[in-house]
């Protein structure tokens, strides 16, 4: 592909052999912001003790490697095409799903309900259509039988989507709730990792793809071991933007200064403020499965369409070849490990669904002494920080041609291997971008003012539990506070003269000054944390 062979993208070689990597923490998940808490800690992982690397991408663009070149180690059989319709796609975390009511999502361009079955006790997965005037049924309730029942005219379906009441349908009469054009497209649905997925085909011969084909699995968010927080955002650019950012350490001390972290090599020069460096990461393998690779302090891999997490490496014992979490630490320690997973779902041109979680096999009892919602606040500013830029970037790409992405892009660092990686994935095995199946014109909708771009109550607030309830709570926390203030005042004024002493009075107004300020922060909190965030590069 000619898009593939241009002269900015980095030339790709055969690594014949490994050299010995010390061990390094993160350099991007060793992290902080306030108000979270933040700890210092080394990571490993028990799952591969050794691995080959196979493919690297060169950081010069000129010169001949230091190795030839060889024949890439990718697998690709004759006329293999990535299918978008036949994988499964995750839709929401069980955690921030409410069973008492539908919920409305959309995946792949389909608008679909998420609705809990009580008679089978699972989640279920609908067209948001109900077949009589196509109201949506996300808007319906669940009734005391324990149905999905649309609220234009009280159709009422059962978990496997056939119609079992129709108000208007004479009880002597035909059974017209039977026929087939009366029910609820259903789709194929299970729960993984906490996770509820779908299958977007609802022919009848995918009944059973469960069987046959399971969603990913990720080793870390099914230890019991590890904690699994997770969180979810709606992200105002598209798929292919929000994948490649994540794949993409060397933005962070960057486009997140001042929020992460990101520790440096002993020695290591700093050239600039934010302290940026070059960045060894290579694809080992790449096929239409996806690829892995080595991001310095991490294994990651790709499992198209959705799932992209690195996990630590263990730390090699060189007296015995045996993986060990420290050279000073005794074999019996426990080991500390860490994964980053990012979910990425496609929702529409302009628009996609993240799911995260950072699992870790320590410090659990952080989870159970800070709220969820704490966390998020800081994660969202993370997220924030680079908002304006993806978003405006996407809209370059687009008017390059996503085809001819890497004529536009100038990417000659090893930096970027794992975003070359995954656009060349997308160009030779899924047509260089989601496939929408005519749904969309291609155009990306327009930019709305950056206050509504990068509103985190419709983004995230409402589709979290916990920041819901958070948000709630602090609300009524500034109206009390707000109240005491008047009430407090008001005693002070109607108190007569005499009967209250000059201290009480100063203690009851001091008091009203304080509540008063009280609920002025606290608005501004909920404003800057809840609502809207500008996060100010030339400031930072």
């Amino acid at each position: 592909m000619e898009s593939l062979k241009a002269p900015s993208v980095p030339s790709v070689y055969i690594r014949t052999t490994l050299s010995k990597t010390q061990f390094r923490k993160p350099m991007f998940l060793n992290f902080h912001f306030n108000p979270t808490p933040t700890s210092s800690f080394s990571l490993v992982d028990k799952n591969q003790s050794r691995f080959k690397l196979f493919t690297a991408i060169s950081s010069t663009v000129s010169t001949e490697p230091a190795n030839p070149p060889e024949p890439e180690l990718e697998t690709r059989r004759q006329g293999e095409k990535f299918d978008w319709y036949a994988q499964w796609y995750p839709v929401m975390p069980v955690c921030d799903l409410d069973k008492r009511v539908p919920h409305a999502k959309k995946v792949m361009g389909l608008d679909v309900v998420v609705w809990w079955d009580r008679n089978e006790s699972v989640w279920k997965v609908f067209d948001d259509t109900c077949p009589h005037r196509l109201a949506p049924l996300s808007e319906g309730r669940i009734d005391q039988w324990g149905r999905l029942q649309c609220v234009y005219h009280g159709w009422c379906f059962n978990g496997s989507g056939d119609c079992k009441f129709i108000p208007q349908a004479p009880p002597d009469g035909p059974p017209v709730n039977t026929f087939k054009k009366a029910c609820v497209a259903a789709y194929p649905s299970t729960v993984q990792h906490d996770i509820v997925w779908f299958w977007p085909n609802t022919d009848p011969q995918y009944k059973d793809i469960l069987v046959e084909r399971k969603p990913p699995y990720i080793p870390q968010l099914d230890d019991p071991s590890y904690t699994k927080l997770m969180g979810n955002r709606d992200i105002p650019y598209g798929y292919e933007v929000l994948i490649e950012n994540l794949m993409d350490p060397a933005h962070v001390p960057y486009a997140h200064h001042g929020i992460m972290r990101t520790p440096r090599p002993k020695n290591s020069v700093k050239a600039d403020r934010e302290g940026g460096r070059p960045l060894e990461l290579m694809i080992e393998s790449l096929d239409i499965n996806g690829f892995k690779a080595n991001q310095e302090w991490s294994l990651s891999k790709f499992i198209p369409p959705c799932v992209f997490y690195a996990y630590t490496k263990p730390v090699v014992d060189q007296a015995n070849g045996s993986a060990s979490s420290s050279g000073t630490e005794k074999k019996t320690s426990v080991q500390r490990k860490f994964a980053l997973i990012f979910i990425c779902i496609p929702v529409s041109p302009g628009s996609s669904r993240l799911i995260w979680s950072f699992p870790r096999n320590f410090g659990h009892w952080i989870d159970k002494v800070v709220p969820r919602w704490i966390f998020h606040v800081g994660q969202n500013l993370i997220l924030d920080s680079d908002l304006y830029l993806l978003h405006v970037e996407e809209r370059k790409i687009m008017d390059a041609g996503p085809t001819n992405w890497q004529k536009a892009c100038f990417v000659p660092t090893k930096s970027d291997a794992l975003v070359v990686g995954f656009r060349k994935w997308l160009n030779k095995y899924a047509g260089g971008q989601v496939d929408w199946r005519g749904k969309y014109s291609g155009a990306l909708p327009q930019t709305p003012p950056k206050e509504q771009l990068m509103d985190r109550y419709r983004s995230h607030v409402e589709n979290c539990r916990s920041c819901s309830v958070a948000y709630k709570g602090l609300n009524v926390l500034e109206v009390v506070l707000k109240v005491a203030c008047i009430a407090l005042i008001g005693i002070v004024a109607a108190a007569k003269q005499g009967a209250m002493s000059a201290a009480a009075r100063t203690t009851l107004a001091s008091m009203a000054v304080i509540c008063y300020a009280s609920s002025i922060w606290l608005a501004h909190f909920i404003y800057k944390n809840f609502h809207f965030h500008d996060y100010n590069h030339a400031f930072r």
